[in-house]
């Protein structure tokens, strides 16, 4: 009887908590993206559609743009290093995957800006980095590492990369081995192996691992800030100036509801995968 009472209620207090902190926040962001900007900076109630059609200026599409094309980059490099990784971590001995886990998750104890700072440290001009390579006399002078693409880039891909090792990991997890050593018993080479089974039964885990990285990817303002100098604009400082900068609200509202839609667009794209994955593994059996 305990256990009915404590689960209606949980069943009551889910639709009020989604309602209060989720549902009517965005709807008070819709509203206020078709409102107005008065002169002080504050919300006008005059209703316009101004702040979405200034949304298609190009200059804003160049920073829409370049942040996609940024977090890509990020989540194709994020990939490539976690696929081989998740895959050799579900091949240890069962014995050390508690512990290699464990070293995984561990970042995810430290504030993110925290270990971003870290990262400056490391590509600074007198850094880790420089300061190692001219010792071994690889270099002649401190390379300039930082402000620039590729530390954006590494920032990024630091950060977000335990975000694409676990859902790889738990895809291979689920992995049927003897699948394998059947298409090796058949003479299929490594390559086909891994382009015909290996890959198409961990296309849910690359997925869900590309979309953990690209949307966050999109937001983290102070990577930019930190390690790009303020270069490398991502949807995140754009929206970052509007709220606190620029004190456009309406404007603010309306690019967030543009990156909100693009969410749902991603993981409509994730659930549709997902349908025809499991659809085309049933009409295979």
């Amino acid at each position: 009887m305990r256990i009915n009472l404590f689960t209606m209620a949980s069943m009551g207090l889910l639709p009020l908590w989604l309602g209060l902190f989720t549902l009517l926040p965005t709807l008070m962001v819709v509203a206020v993206s078709f409102l107005h900007r008065d002169e002080a900076g504050l919300i006008e109630l005059v209703l316009t559609f101004d702040n979405y059609r200034r949304l298609l200026d190009p200059i804003y599409l160049k920073v829409f743009g370049h942040s996609l094309w940024l977090a890509g980059i990020a989540t194709l490099l994020s990939l490539l290093v976690a696929y081989p990784f998740a895959y050799l971590l579900s091949r240890v001995r069962p014995l050390w995957r508690p512990a290699l886990l464990t070293l995984v998750v561990i970042p995810f104890w430290t504030n993110s800006l925290i270990r971003i700072y870290a990262v400056r440290s490391l590509l600074a001009a007198k850094g880790t980095l420089n300061t190692v390579l001219l010792a071994l006399g690889l270099i002649d002078e401190p390379v300039r590492l930082l402000y620039t693409h590729s530390a954006v880039t590494i920032g990024l891909v630091y950060v977000l990369l335990p975000f694409m090792i676990l859902p790889l990991y738990s895809s291979f997890e689920k992995l049927d081995r003897r699948l394998i050593e059947a298409a090796r018993d058949l003479g299929a080479s490594r390559f086909a192996t891994f382009w015909n089974i290996m890959l198409p039964l961990t296309t849910p885990g690359i997925v869900a691992g590309s979309l953990l990285v690209l949307l966050p990817a999109l937001g983290m303002f102070y990577v930019t800030d930190v390690l790009g100098g303020a270069r490398d604009l991502l949807i995140g400082n754009f929206l970052k100036d509007q709220f606190l900068e620029a004190r456009d609200w309406p404007f603010g509202a309306a690019a967030s509801l543009l990156v909100i839609a693009l969410l749902f667009l991603l993981l409509s794209v994730y659930a549709f995968s997902r349908r025809w994955l499991t659809s085309g593994a049933e009409s295979d059996v």
